[in-house]
């Protein structure tokens, strides 16, 4: 198959969280299991044509803005994976500091620019005829490439057979926009109503893709679940119910080179499944790193998060004094909400050489924390799939977490007595609960064989790509097929 990749953000040319990771990696895995691949990214400030040697794919490509036209370059290189990537250029949307917004909010013309960025991709692959299977689209920034398929590029010759999937990676980004930004899309307004792309009295990219596309995947299977329920369904759990028959849950994975404690710099000493001794002098150097009392025998809890209700901070931190009164560390590396800040430093300040906080982010700083800690944090209060625990797997680094989304699916409780599981877990979405599954941990920490076979355990899981590839190959296939069948009919 043919397939092409349609995101706003890829790494390693554009990030700001786990989409980049998806679209770095997924086409790549594609690619590997025999298929064609392609991927389409907007050309941002961080993206230089010349230190990258990209070409010129198309010079001046006319895109229709409503009843405008703006003009965009369409740059494109080949990966190392043998990806072909295309990015779309326009300075005036995409050369800034940042992809969607500053410190004060997101940039009042998201609209206007993530419109122009589906109908450039759309325009390019026509304009270059190249024919593809699938359009695999991600996230509300690629919402209505679905709806154009289905209204305005419904008799195009090239996209007579290609399908449509849209991964939602996470449902609270919506991209709603006032009701004046239908006139740019170039929809009529018969399209502004509830059956259609009206939200609230808004107009929602993320609605549209989920009403037209031929298939819908959310990134863990039991987030597909939680997403028809009122509570995590964002008010769109009526919309996703009817289409729940084409809806899908598939894990994101981590790039195992990347997250590798046998090869990676940043640690004080390499580890691995056959040698895990290292993993001690790590605990130690991250101890003294941050003023702790450096003694391999006290627990040290690790967390990399962003400091926000949704990662569980209303219930960690009320949780903090618990913890350490059953003889844990703390180390805590993030940055998000102020209040939080302000929360943490000063509970820090209150108990140290037991806590440490560093609000910031520093993925060297990272690695550490993973590579050194006994066990790492995850409470949130949902979670779409999440790759902290898993990257905390690989670390021989015990996770602790929420059962929701994509936690819940990656991480099984530990049975002593069978000696399976690679972690903890609880239910209720309190600070209680929390502590209490801490407390079981730290009891099975002060047990070293079965610690021992717990970490033995976690090493051994696997989380690449290469399984999840495989199921989305199979979704490409079923989708095809599925149309097939109903345009028999």
């Amino acid at each position: 198959m043919k397939i092409v990749f349609i995101a706003s953000e890829m790494a390693p040319f554009a990030k700001t969280g786990g989409l980049a990771d998806v679209t770095g990696s997924l086409p790549r895995e594609i690619r590997l299991l025999g298929h064609e691949v392609i991927a389409f990214v907007p050309r941002y400030k961080s993206v230089d044509p010349m230190s990258l040697g990209l070409e010129v794919a198309v010079e001046r490509l006319r895109v229709p803005m409503g009843s405008e036209k703006e003009a965009a370059r369409i740059y494109k290189t080949r990966l190392d994976s043998g990806v072909d990537c295309y990015f779309i250029d326009h300075p005036e949307f995409f050369c800034r500091d940042a992809l969607y917004g500053t410190p004060l909010g997101d940039y009042p013309d998201n609209d206007r620019r993530f419109t122009f960025f589906q109908r450039a991709v759309l325009e390019t692959l026509v304009y270059l005829g190249i024919k593809s299977d699938i359009l695999h689209c991600h996230d509300w920034q690629t919402g209505l490439i679905p709806v154009y398929l289905k209204i305005l590029y419904k008799k195009t010759p090239l996209f007579q057979k290609t399908k449509t999937i849209f991964t939602i990676h996470n449902l609270a980004y919506q991209g709603t926009f006032p009701p004046d930004s239908l006139a740019a899309t170039g929809f009529g307004w018969e399209e502004f109503r509830m059956e259609r792309l009206e939200f609230y009295g808004k107009i929602s990219f993320l609605k549209g893709g989920i009403l037209d596309a031929d298939t819908v995947t959310t990134v863990s299977e039991r987030y597909a679940r939680e997403i028809l329920t009122p509570e995590f369904g964002c008010g769109l759990e009526g919309v996703l119910s009817k289409r729940k028959d084409r809806l899908h849950g598939v894990v994101n994975g981590i790039d195992p080179q990347e997250w590798d404690p046998e090869i990676d710099e940043d640690l004080a000493e390499n580890y691995s499944l056959k040698r895990p001794s290292g993993k001690t002098t790590n605990k130690i150097d991250l101890q003294k790193e941050n003023g702790l009392n450096p003694d391999v025998k006290i627990p040290l809890l690790g967390m990399v998060t962003r400091l926000a209700d949704q990662k569980g901070m209303d219930i960690f931190i009320p949780a903090i004094s618990a913890l350490l009164e059953m003889g844990a560390q703390i180390v805590l590396l993030g940055t998000g909400e102020e209040k939080y800040h302000q929360m943490l430093r000063d509970i820090a300040k209150k108990n140290k050489g037991k806590i440490a906080v560093h609000i910031l982010f520093d993925s060297k700083m990272a690695k550490r924390i993973y590579g050194g800690s006994d066990m790492m944090l995850f409470p949130s209060y949902y979670e779409p799939c999440g790759l902290g625990q898993m990257i905390a797997l690989r670390f021989g680094t015990i996770p602790v977490v929420r059962a929701t989304g994509g936690l819940a699916d990656t991480i099984q409780e530990f049975d002593g007595t069978r000696r399976l599981g690679n972690g903890f877990l609880f239910e209720d979405y309190t600070s209680e609960a929390l502590g209490a599954a801490c407390r079981r941990a730290l009891s099975l920490f002060r047990a070293p064989e079965l610690w021992n076979d717990l970490i033995q355990n976690a090493m051994q899981c696997d989380f690449s790509w290469a399984a999840s590839a495989k199921k989305y190959v199979k979704i490409y296939e079923l989708t095809k097929r599925q149309a097939t069948e109903g345009s028999e009919k």
